[in-house]
């Protein structure tokens, strides 16, 4: 089943106690961000006091006593995307309250290798992403076999990634 719009926001709105994300991609096209990421490749810096919605819902989902999170697959260099990921949203959304690690499988093999982005809530619902190789996004697709392999990618992915504020620092 492909998940758009109400179908897609009802997983965030429903969950109960955690949303996860893999991510895998060197870039993500997002038209929505086609602007920002022009200025950051000019050279402008995000300002210190950024603000956005999905930052309001990581507080409110905070409160409630809901964790949200994620690990992105990185290499060096980091593509220009990714430096702008960093920057505009990442080093926010960590301050609003967003787990985010990064596994950097510069020098090493890739213990994730194969598996594609996906979303998983509750541990018990898995969304899968489908991108294009520019990382423009397909579909949004709720999968329906058993969840089990993805738990297991989740924790492999938490288990060898470093926190993104310690990421930064290195």
């Amino acid at each position: 089943m492909l998940l758009a719009g109400d179908e897609w926001n009802a997983c965030f709105d429903s969950m109960e106690s955690e949303a996860w994300r893999l991510e895998t991609l060197p870039v993500y096209t997002m038209p929505q961000e086609a602007e920002k990421l022009s200025r950051f490749l000019a050279g402008e810096k995000s300002p210190d006091d950024y603000t956005s919605g999905w930052m309001d819902e990581l507080r409110q989902w905070g409160n409630e006593g809901k964790n949200v999170g994620r690990v992105h697959i990185v290499t060096r260099p980091l593509s220009a995307y990714l430096r702008f990921e960093f920057e505009y949203y990442y080093r926010h959304h960590v301050k609003a309250g967003e787990n985010i690690r990064i596994l950097d499988v510069t020098d090493r093999s890739n213990p994730l290798e194969g598996v594609q982005d996906f979303w998983s809530f509750d541990k018990s619902k898995v969304v899968l992403m489908n991108y294009r190789p520019d990382g423009t996004q397909i579909s949004r697709e709720l999968y329906g076999g058993d969840v089990k392999p993805f738990l297991e990618y989740q924790r492999i992915a938490i288990s060898e990634s470093v926190p993104f504020l310690e990421y930064i620092q290195e």
